[in-house]
């Protein structure tokens, strides 16, 4: 009976290995086909921007800036540009010091309970942002900053922070820690080792850290929405107008939007790329 069934997962096995794996070929014609999925939507939203038609057409009977120049000369855009810019500048910030900190310590630190605080910091990326928002509303409430720019700072900061986290773990990782060792033993204090050292070594993971949190905080809608109250961002502007009635500014803003988008995700890349100046070493 066993030597009948050492014979069958024997041909299985070998079944298994007749199985042909898809060759190169076939995997980029998959991926072209996903890549194209997904771009669809810009595909249709680009063209539609610069259309002369006074409601959404695709294709564009004529081409014109005139949405463009609808979304420049609308002052409730302008300060919803304001406000996005100036939350997510601020958050980011917030979110690029403390969590640059908090990944200094889970790196470099040693201590029961640093896998308990790194599931902590990704809570924000896992759980929903409309749960994060429901949380954030009752908090807020009860302190005093529903509805006020320096609450959607913070919530906008505690978004974006478990992103900094992950990329400046990536590259503390890839820092030798015994270029750190010698500047203690050459009699350099802790603030003057990472400011003078730690800093210069991770700067390309600092700015990429800082342009996602911008670009998390720059694009967040669900949170924005039950925390801002009477504040608009581009994000909420962009909800509300679709709410009320079908305006193709909305296609120019989002236009815009990807534009910015992928020039930061392409200086993200740039930088990512960048070698460190002292790798940790596996000698």
């Amino acid at each position: 009976m066993s030597s009948r069934l050492l014979v069958e997962e024997s041909k299985a096995m070998q079944d298994i290995k007749k199985v042909r794996k898809p060759g190169p070929a076939i995997l980029a014609v998959y991926a072209s086909l996903v890549l194209f999925f997904i771009c669809i939507p810009v595909v249709i939203v680009v063209p539609m921007s610069f259309s002369s038609s006074s409601t959404l057409e695709f294709p564009p009977p004529g081409y014109s800036l005139r949405w463009y120049e609808a979304f420049f000369g609308d002052p409730r855009w302008i300060e919803a540009l304001r406000n996005s810019v100036f939350i997510a500048l601020l958050s980011s910030l917030i979110a690029l010091c403390l969590g640059s900190v908090a990944a200094y310590g889970l790196v470099r630190g040693r201590f029961r309970g640093r896998s308990l605080l790194e599931l902590n910091f990704a809570a924000p990326m896992v759980v929903p942002h409309v749960i994060t928002g429901v949380a954030l509303y009752i908090f807020f409430a009860n302190i005093g900053l529903l509805g006020t720019m320096g609450g959607l700072v913070l919530a906008h900061a505690v978004l974006a922070a478990p992103y900094v986290v992950l990329v400046i773990s990536t590259g503390l990782a890839t820092l030798d820690v015994r270029v750190e060792q010698v500047a203690y033993t050459l009699g350099a204090s802790r603030t003057t080792v990472l400011w003078r050292v730690v800093a210069p070594n991770i700067a390309p993971n600092l700015f990429a850290a800082w342009l996602f949190a911008f670009m998390i905080s720059f694009d967040e809608i669900t949170v924005t929405v039950f925390l801002a109250g009477t504040h608009d961002t581009i994000p909420k502007r962009m909800f509300t107008q679709l709410l009320e009635r079908i305006d193709p500014t909305i296609t120019a803003v989002a236009t815009m939007l990807v534009a910015v988008s992928i020039l930061m995700v392409a200086a993200i890349a740039a930088l990512m790329r960048r070698p460190k100046l002292a790798r940790s070493s596996t000698g």
